[in-house]
This record gives structure tokens, C-alpha cells and sequence, in this order.
């Protein structure tokens, strides 16, 4: 298994911004003047550590500009809010949207920040009432959080999921219906989502989205892409990665390479079928 050694320095993201969004993409800035395929997600998405994510593997395959929407650590609060991304995704051809993970959208129980959606903000009374004497000043990020709910009030934490879940299903919805352009739900990760039913390893990216979630938006979404990523490109690793040594165990905590080629190819057909229509 092998990576980039580049000492101290690190893979330049060259970060844009476009026009009426608050938020940073990778780069380089594309031009919106000719048909494309936006693509909205989190860190998987984004790309960290990889040269070439899904995104440009798909363009090359789609011969179609993809434009990459990833944000790092970003929940589905970051671009059902943002006007700017709402109206690039609502003059592409298709969209395609990263399945993120429950934790890091608003939601009865606590805010988050609306950028940086890994950001926990405050809890609510109501959050405050189900989890008698936790200090929410302890806690700046939703995963921390999480995991220390779930941990020591456990009867909590499936009320609390229970609420993450149905509001992630509501803010999908409410993004598909804001874009109004076919919209492909794309599960990226290490396991498929059918392995997480119920509360059974809710922690796992993305963080307590389920098989039962997914099938909830079916009519929401033009279709669903399974991207489970295969033995063989789990056994590659970080291979082909670019980081710094300091970098390396948050690295392995992400998917490499292979993955993304696989995530290109089980969208390439599905895409070219949505662009015939």
C-alpha cells in the first residue's frame, strides 16, 4: 500500500467560490455557460487527499463538465440554504447528491453552524430536558456530541436519532424540491446501506442514514446509486493519496482512490440515461 510522501506541504484543492453561494469548492472555478452536471456532497465528495475524485473521473467518462459542489464536512444545511448553489444545481442538466450523514443539519434538538455544518452551536431546551446535566458547552462538534450522547444516555440517543433521521429525509425533500432538476442519490461508502437497519452501527459514514431512509425518498429522487465500495478496492487502501505525514491516520479514515473510480462508473450509466431525456 502506498501514498504521496510531499513532506509539510499538502494537495492544492484550489478553492473557488461562485457567484451568490458563501460557500468553497474545489477547483479550479468552472465556467456555468455550457451544460453540466453539479454534484453536492461532503468530504467523499469534495475529494480530501485525492487528485482526481468521482467527480473528474465522471467527466472524463460523461465527456460533460461535472461541476464538484463537495464541502468538507457539510451536512444537507449547507446547500439547501445556500441561493447560490440552489441556482447552479437548478441550471444543471442533473444533479447528483452525496448521501451525508444525519448529525450535521439543525434540527428540534440542536443547531448547527450554517457553513460549517460539523459545527455544533447550542442545544435547545427541549434537547436540554431529554439529557439532564450534560454541559453542551463541552462540545463543538456534532460527532463528538453524538457519540458521547450515545454512550452514556443511550435511551436518549434513539430519541434523539429518531428525530436526526426523520428530519435528514425532510431536508432531502425540501433540497429536490428547491432544485427542481432530477436528482440522483449517491450512497458512497465502505458498506451498503441495507447493513444498517434500525440503530445497528448508525455510526458508520454516513453517520445513521439506513436502507429504510433511502427507500423513503424514492419518488423524491430520479434515482439511487449504490456505491459499496468492492473488496478489492478496499484492499488498495490509501494508495494513490496525496497528504502529509501529519496527515496520514485522517487519511486512512477516508476512501481512497479505487472507491472513487468505482463511484464514477456505477454513475456513469445511470447518467447518460437521465441526459437522453
Amino acid at each position: 500500500m502506498s501514498y504521496e510522501r510531499i513532506g509539510g506541504a499538502a494537495l492544492d484543492y484550489r478553492l473557488c467560490e461562485y457567484d451568490g453561494s458563501r460557500l468553497a469548492f474545489r477547483g479550479p472555478k468552472r465556467s456555468l455557460d455550457e451544460p453540466f452536471v453539479a454534484a453536492l456532497g461532503g468530504t467523499e465528495t469534495f475529494g480530501k487527499f485525492v487528485p482526481r475524485p468521482y467527480v473528474d473521473r465522471l467527466e472524463d467518462k460523461l465527456e460533460m463538465p461535472c461541476l464538484n459542489l463537495g464541502v468538507m464536512s457539510a451536512g444537507l444545511d449547507a446547500f439547501a440554504s445556500d441561493l447560490g448553489v440552489l441556482s447552479m444545481a437548478a441550471r444543471a442538466e442533473a444533479v447528483i447528491v452525496q448521501a451525508m450523514g444525519v448529525h450535521n443539519l439543525s434540527n428540534r434538538f440542536y443547531t448547527v453552524h450554517p457553513r460549517r455544518n460539523d459545527r455544533f452551536l447550542r442545544a435547545s431546551d427541549q434537547m436540554r430536558k431529554l439529557f439532564r446535566g450534560v454541559d453542551f458547552t463541552e462540545f463543538h462538534f456534532t460527532n463528538h456530541l453524538l457519540r458521547h450522547l450515545a454512550r452514556y444516555q443511550p435511551d436518549g440517543f434513539i430519541l434523539l436519532m429518531q428525530e436526526l433521521q426523520q428530519a435528514w429525509v425532510a431536508r432531502m425533500r425540501l433540497l429536490a424540491d428547491r432544485v427542481g432538476k432530477p436528482m440522483v442519490l449517491l450512497w458512497f461508502a465502505d458498506h451498503g446501506p441495507d447493513e444498517k437497519r434500525g440503530f445497528a452501527h448508525v455510526a458508520s459514514a454516513p453517520f445513521g442514514v439506513t436502507q429504510d431512509m433511502m427507500d423513503a425518498l424514492e419518488g423524491d429522487m430520479a434515482r439511487t446509486v449504490i456505491c459499496r465500495a468492492s473488496p478489492a478496492a478496499l484492499a488498495r487502501g490509501y494508495e494513490g493519496m496525496v497528504f502529509a505525514d501529519q496527515e496520514a491516520l485522517a487519511a486512512m479514515q477516508l476512501l481512497g482512490p479505487a472507491v472513487h473510480q468505482e463511484a464514477a462508473e456505477a454513475l456513469e450509466p445511470v447518467l447518460r440515461r437521465l441526459l437522453k431525456r
